[in-house]
């Protein structure tokens, strides 16, 4: 689970998204970030997620967030994914984990009396500065986006 805390500076993000475009978390300052991290395209809580985050999406922009996923997934699968279900949002391919890493949501997970490696279901919001402003571990996949706004509304 991760080692960051609420007010820590969040780690800074130097990726593509699944379109290829640059994705650098300091060219946000100024804006609200919400950093979503998920387990695997196209699974169904995680489908389930990115469909509320793109049901809400205008929601969110009108309150000043940027939305932004992360998952183990190739560039490929995260276009497939998106397209399938119009996700109008930035997806990162993390293959080498290193936004996953540096935000500490990899680790040990249980599923079904089964022990594995793999990324935990996360959600970080980072504020103007920079500073991470809250940390959702216990994300509800249906309701994500009403979760965030319930506590920046």
């Amino acid at each position: 689970m991760t080692h960051l805390k609420e007010g820590d500076k969040a780690p800074d993000i130097n990726a593509e998204d699944q379109n290829g475009n640059p994705i650098k978390l300091s060219d946000f300052k100024g804006k609200k970030v919400v950093l979503y991290f998920y387990p695997k395209d196209d699974t169904p809580g995680c489908t389930a997620e990115a469909c509320n985050f793109r049901d809400n999406y205008q929601d969110l922009k009108d309150k000043g967030f940027e939305l932004i996923g992360v998952s183990a997934d190739t560039a490929a699968k995260h276009q497939k994914f998106a397209t399938k279900y119009d996700l109008p949002f930035a997806l990162i391919p993390d293959t080498e984990k290193e936004v996953i890493e540096a935000y500490g949501v990899w680790g040990l997970k249980k599923f079904m009396g089964r022990e594995y490696d793999g990324i935990h279901r996360e959600t970080f919001v980072i504020d103007e500065e920079g500073k991470i402003a809250k940390i959702y571990l216990k994300v509800k996949t249906k309701e994500a986006t009403e979760q965030i706004l319930a506590d920046f509304s």
